[in-house]
């Protein structure tokens, strides 16, 4: 009986401290989630005290024109996010948000000092203040604003290249005007290529996007910036977990280069490559059937000048493996103009290494659309916004047969103008033979024109003089 009895307490005790074990380990769980919850709520009052609200209007380019066709511009209406990158005002944004504006109004949020004042859960507005556009880079879709203030709350920019799978991050901004908002998630995916043609790649996560989130930041758990909410893919309009953000490392160098410069150079080398398949391997005798090929070099361009050749496998640049062509172009798109990057090929047998220059490529056509304003640039019987060369716009367009001209921007949405084949980026140079360097001189020009005149345009194209004719309505 007396060891049944001890047998008893024993186990009595056994369960009593399993219990209390438990007991312990629940405890320990809740102080988890309370001090993960402490941590987001310090985080989101940190962090947003450097997110703004971005209201514009002006014109911008019609999501309907026909990619063949000028492009419409249309009058448009935006609210956005921003981040306030440094303590004198420079914020970063989506260029899709300001694309086209002729005012911006950034709405700061409430200081800390006025939100201490306040009793109310409703916290007063904050300040609004006129933005100027510093410079803004569609292919990335970032720009960078200009507001006078001093001594502002701002954020610094991580490293997305460090970036894993299932990283807790926070997205901050303004959806559907709802200035201040954040929410919680996950990265999705560190690399995402929406568009099988553009070298743009984002971050994927999950945490609430929805419009006007666009241009706020994307943080860790840190508070860095890693990376600027773009874009959302959904069947509803809404979030449906499946956001975009634009990576640090590319918003850094487009940033850099728009503070210095106003505007990005596109990095290239001067040479095309593929892709190597077996197919490709087979018939060309390659050592390898993977890899990157290249298919041609650009005569006397940076790639030609370091002795890299057709034929060539591209084994790494900086490195860095390159498994196939999009790899190379996508790493190459990121270095800055100038740079130098060490790529190790294999030429038959041999295993060469060489630094080629980093070298800009052609600019968008489409840039000038934000130099112009309908009320000064129509040029109504052609139906299209045009922009003179003077010395601002020259730098823009070096390589010009003439120094002269007016460039085609844009179609003038709604306008009854003929319909003549001119595209963004046409230089119109002269009107049947007479030379012309201002709208207000071609606008004249048409206007001596009768119904059933001839007219021919001397319009210069991707570099090559042509004629455009019509007849006069």
């Amino acid at each position: 009986m007396g060891y049944r009895a001890a047998l008893v307490r024993f186990l009595l005790l056994a369960v009593s401290a399993t219990s209390v074990e438990a007991g312990f380990a629940q405890e320990r769980k809740l102080e988890a989630v309370e001090n993960l919850s402490a941590s987001l709520e310090a985080l989101a009052q940190r962090v947003n005290r450097s997110v703004v609200k971005i209201v514009t209007s002006g014109y911008g380019l019609s999501e309907d024109s026909d990619a063949g066709n000028a492009s419409l511009l249309t009058r448009q209406r935006a609210t956005g996010s921003g981040v306030i990158l440094t303590a004198d005002g420079y914020i970063v944004t989506n260029a899709h948000v300001i694309q086209g504006a002729r005012r911006i109004r950034v709405q700061l949020p409430v200081s800390e000092r006025t939100a201490r004042k306040s009793n109310s859960i409703m916290k007063p507005p904050g300040t609004v203040l006129d933005a100027s556009i510093v410079g803004l880079d569609r292919e990335t879709d970032v720009a960078v604003l200009k507001i006078e203030a001093a001594d502002l709350p701002h954020l610094t920019l991580g490293n997305s290249r460090e970036l894993r799978q299932g990283q807790l991050v926070m997205a901050f901004g303004s959806p559907l005007g709802l200035q201040n908002s954040a929410s919680l998630g996950v990265i999705s995916a560190v690399a995402r290529q929406i568009k099988q043609d553009s070298l743009m790649i984002y971050i994927q996560t999950d945490a609430s996007i929805n419009p006007g989130n666009s241009g706020g930041p994307l943080v860790d758990m840190s508070g860095r910036v890693v990376g600027l909410n773009t874009m959302i893919l959904s069947q509803s309009g809404g979030s449906e977990g499946i956001g975009f953000a634009i990576p640090s490392d590319t918003l850094l160098n487009v940033y850099t280069q728009i503070r210095k410069e106003g505007h990005v150079h596109r990095g290239q080398i001067g040479a095309s490559v593929e892709t190597v398949t077996p197919l490709l391997a087979a018939g060309l005798g390659l050592s390898q059937d993977w890899g990157v090929l290249v298919a041609d070099v650009t005569p006397d361009g940076s790639a030609d000048k370091s002795g890299l050749k057709p034929g060539d496998i591209v084994l790494s640049l900086d490195n860095k493996p390159m498994e196939n062509a999009r790899q190379l172009e996508v790493n190459l798109w990121r270095f800055p103009v100038g740079d130098k990057v060490n790529l190790e090929v294999l030429r038959g047998a041999d295993r060469l290494t060489m630094d080629v220059p980093v070298t800009a490529q052609d600019d968008d056509p489409q840039r000038f659309a934000d130099l112009v304003n309908p009320e000064k640039n129509l040029i109504p019987k052609l139906g299209i916004l045009g922009v003179e060369i003077d010395r601002k716009l020259a730098p823009m367009l070096p390589d010009l047969r003439k120094q002269y001209g007016v460039v085609v921007a844009a179609r003038a949405a709604g306008s009854e103008g003929l319909e003549v084949d001119l595209r963004p980026g046409d230089v119109i140079y002269a009107i049947n033979n007479e030379p012309t360097s201002t709208v207000a001189s071609l606008t004249t020009a048409l206007g001596q024109m009768k119904t059933g005149d001839a007219v021919v345009l001397q319009v210069e194209r991707d570099g090559q003089l042509m004629y455009v004719a019509f007849e006069m309505e």
